[in-house]
């Protein structure tokens, strides 16, 4: 892959996943963003959840989404094929 894709993460701030997996993509030097949806409030914090079941109906965390793909839960390998990293 020439150039990656963006990468949008949707994850709970108390949640030990979503730290393993932000952890996971530091530690690789890959670039992404990030919305701890339980540090919203009101309309922000609906229209998050809103998106986030968009891409997974169960609204579970992390959800994390790479292009037009979406990986749910930390899976290292499921991001790196995804991310086209060996």
């Amino acid at each position: 892959m020439s150039k990656q894709e963006p990468i949008r993460l949707y994850t709970l701030s108390t949640c030990s996943h979503c730290k393993a997996t932000k952890k996971f993509l530091n530690e690789a030097n890959i670039e992404y963003e990030f919305t701890d949806v339980d540090l919203l409030e009101g309309a922000e914090r609906e229209a998050a959840i809103k998106e986030v079941k968009r891409y997974n109906p169960r609204c579970t965390f992390p959800t994390i989404i790479i292009g037009d793909r979406v990986v749910i839960g930390h899976r290292e390998d499921e991001i790196k094929e995804v991310l086209g990293l060996s």
